[in-house]
């Protein structure tokens, strides 16, 4: 767990759920194909309101935004797999949120595409999309380097294991719960 993410933040509020993450409409698209993986991400975050802006700038397919800033309750709604795949093909590493949906917290864990992290203070008030941040999961600490100030967050203790080794059946096979392939 010595990782750290750093870049630009994009920041959401409260009850982002997974149809603004990835429209239904999407969910066609096969994750285990490496080109509709890819396609997949390109189309994340299609579902947010305007007033956001753009998350992954138009002829793009990757967005220059390696860390989301949340409130409340992300990724409520479906129990849809495809939002945390989306995030990460698109290039996400981290969400920070008050608080999640149980089944996105879990999804993420499970396919191992970003680290959810748990905030203790409200940061989607305080961030603007943009700022450059360093997230340190180690310490569990988020530096964001244009404010000049540092945030403690909640340690993903044993969830932080099974998201470094790729998810759920690359973290058992890792740690010899089932056989290797």
């Amino acid at each position: 767990m010595g990782k750290v993410i750093s870049g630009k933040v994009f920041v959401v509020d409260d009850n982002i759920d997974t149809d603004q993450i990835i429209p239904a409409e999407y969910l066609t698209l096969v994750p285990s194909k490496p080109d509709e993986y890819e396609k997949l991400g390109s189309y994340a975050m299609v579902g947010l309101p305007d007033r956001y802006g753009t998350f992954i700038k138009p002829g793009e397919m990757k967005t220059r935004y390696p860390i989301i800033i949340a409130g409340e309750n992300f990724g409520c709604g479906s129990s849809r797999e495809h939002a945390p795949i989306a995030l990460g093909a698109a290039g996400v590493e981290a969400v920070v949120a008050l608080s999640y949906a149980r089944i996105f917290f879990r999804n993420c864990s499970a396919t191992g595409e970003l680290y959810p992290i748990e905030s203790v203070y409200r940061l989607c008030d305080v961030f603007a999309t943009g700022q450059e941040v360093t997230l340190d999961l180690e310490n569990n600490r988020l530096v964001n380097h244009t404010l000049d100030r540092t945030w403690e967050f909640k340690s993903l203790g044993e969830v932080g294991p099974v998201i470094d080794a790729g998810g759920l059946f690359a973290y058992a096979r890792q740690t010899g719960m089932i056989e290797a392939r």
